[in-house]
């Protein structure tokens, strides 16, 4: 993959991610539970909609960043039931590069198990905020594998935040979380049905 147009692809999912994330107009809840909400409205870019998940977990950025960061054999592998596998397909740079994530099937098997072949960023910010940026590529080493459904995930991406007045000692932190996962093979599901599949009944 070229290293020139991996980063400059990447660099843009992250500003428009980022944008997501600060803009809080249409957004429609519909769903809370465990100090967790989840939220949609209509994507600008698909015919779907997009989701997102917040929530505040005990820890800093740093701490919560180590149960989510996308790495083979990380800790999300252990607690996410929604993530069969991981892996790296292409460390472009430290912190950029090319995974798969694979999923099993969800809502009473009306969702195969899928497979996600991702463009990764990790970014941080200087306000300790620590994010994951995705989106969807081609990779030769990524061919289609039978008996999984290829998602394609539009810009999409998680922040671990630090919340403001909170000491070092003893830190919460801000979960947010933005799914815009759409699939190759497409049915039409209902959003009652989208919500009850990865990634958020991990965190519901």
């Amino acid at each position: 993959m070229d290293v020139s147009w991996a980063t400059q692809e990447s660099e843009a999912v992250a500003e428009k991610v980022l944008r997501y994330r600060r803009d809080e107009s249409g957004w429609k809840k519909c769903r809370e539970g465990n100090g967790v909400s989840v939220s949609w409205r209509p994507s600008e870019e698909f015919p779907g909609h997009l989701y997102r998940g917040e929530g505040i977990l005990c820890g800093t950025p740093e701490e919560v960043w180590d149960c989510i960061k996308p790495v083979a054999g990380g800790l999300r592998e252990k607690w996410d039931d929604n993530v069969t596998s991981f892996e790296i397909v292409q460390s472009i740079t430290d912190v950029l590069c090319v995974s798969r994530t694979s999923t099993p099937s969800a809502a009473m098997k009306l969702i195969s198990p899928r497979d996600f072949v991702d463009l990764v960023l990790v970014k941080k910010y200087e306000d300790g905020t620590i994010s994951s940026n995705a989106t969807h590529v081609e990779h030769p080493l990524c061919p289609p594998k039978p008996g999984f459904v290829r998602g394609f995930n539009h810009p999409c991406g998680c922040f671990c935040e630090p919340l403001p007045g909170e000491t070092f000692v003893k830190q919460s932190s801000q979960g947010f979380w933005l799914l815009t996962s759409w699939e190759s093979a497409c049915l039409c599901f209902p959003s009652s049905e989208i919500i009850n599949a990865p990634p958020f009944p991990a965190i519901l």
